[in-house]
């Protein structure tokens, strides 16, 4: 059995320069999943170096696009592995949208192989697809059955995913917030592990971010239970100016290093550096 690489066995450069308390893996707040392959490769020993240098600030890797299954089934064990040698959970990433369309019994296999492989965490995204609330919930109970961690990912977009341009997913226009405020709740009601904010119409692909949109979610739901997308810069600097160093965000695996930087107080933009504080005493 591989023996599982500690948070607490890290022994930090420069431990005299006092930087922002960061809770220890597992963490409950201040999560960070990063993209694993998709804009670009990465396999094992790409991976072991993200790792080695930041899997302290890790605490998930997400397939984006279904990429993993075009690897080969050696490869993506490895990964998997990999990660869970470092604490890090690995997320399937939204795919099964695509898996639903070919029916109950592909859905069961799928969820039965993500288990076989080692996933943790099965994302369960609509956002090119309708569906029922109660076929949501349906999807949520059969990945909690098989001892793996669902997370729902809402918004406000019909359409969002694959960097659709700004111009299409205006011509498809928008929801109600209130209405996915309402299926977050009923998802974390039925044990939901974390709710995504899908960030297309929201601060993604959008002419004017929808900062409001952000603030009836954490107003309604608290912010523990909530994971924002925020893979640009700027996003992901807005929701640390905002809402401090322990928001939950997902970025591309080539941020980690910058959003660690803004966590920790130690690095930032000119309104940023020297201004984000924890106060743990």
């Amino acid at each position: 059995m591989l023996r599982r690489k500690s948070t607490r066995e890290m022994e930090r450069a420069f431990q005299f320069l006092r930087m922002n308390a960061r809770e220890p893996k597992p963490r409950t707040r201040g999560l960070t999943e990063i993209r694993g392959p998709y804009y670009s490769v990465m396999g094992p020993n790409y991976l072991k170096d993200v790792l080695e240098t930041m899997g302290a600030y890790i605490d998930s890797l997400k397939f984006a696009g279904g990429s993993f299954t075009l690897m080969p089934r050696r490869v993506l064990r490895e990964i998997i592995d990999l990660c869970h040698q470092y604490d890090v959970l690995v997320s399937t990433g939204g795919f099964i949208e695509y898996v639903v369309t070919q029916g109950p019994e592909a859905v069961h296999r799928y969820i039965q192989e993500c288990k076989e492989l080692g996933f943790d965490i099965i994302e369960i995204s609509t956002g090119f697809i309708t569906i029922p609330a109660d076929d949501w919930l349906r999807l949520i109970e059969a990945v909690q059955k098989a001892g793996l961690k669902a997370k729902p990912e809402v918004g406000i977009q019909f359409g969002a995913g694959g960097d659709t341009p700004a111009e299409l997913l205006e011509a498809e226009g928008v929801q109600d917030p209130s209405w996915a405020i309402q299926l977050a709740r009923r998802f974390l009601e039925a044990g939901a592990y974390m709710i995504m904010v899908e960030s297309e119409g929201i601060t993604e692909n959008v002419k004017t971010w929808r900062t409001d949109v952000v603030a009836r979610f954490i107003n309604e739901l608290g912010l523990e239970k909530l994971m924002f997308e925020a893979a640009d810069p700027r996003v992901f600097a807005w929701y640390i100016k905002n809402y401090g160093p322990e928001v939950n965000l997902f970025v591309d695996h080539s941020q980690i290093v910058q959003l660690e930087c803004l966590r920790s107080g130690i690095w930032g933009t000119q309104d940023l550096f020297g201004r984000v504080h924890t106060f743990k005493g």
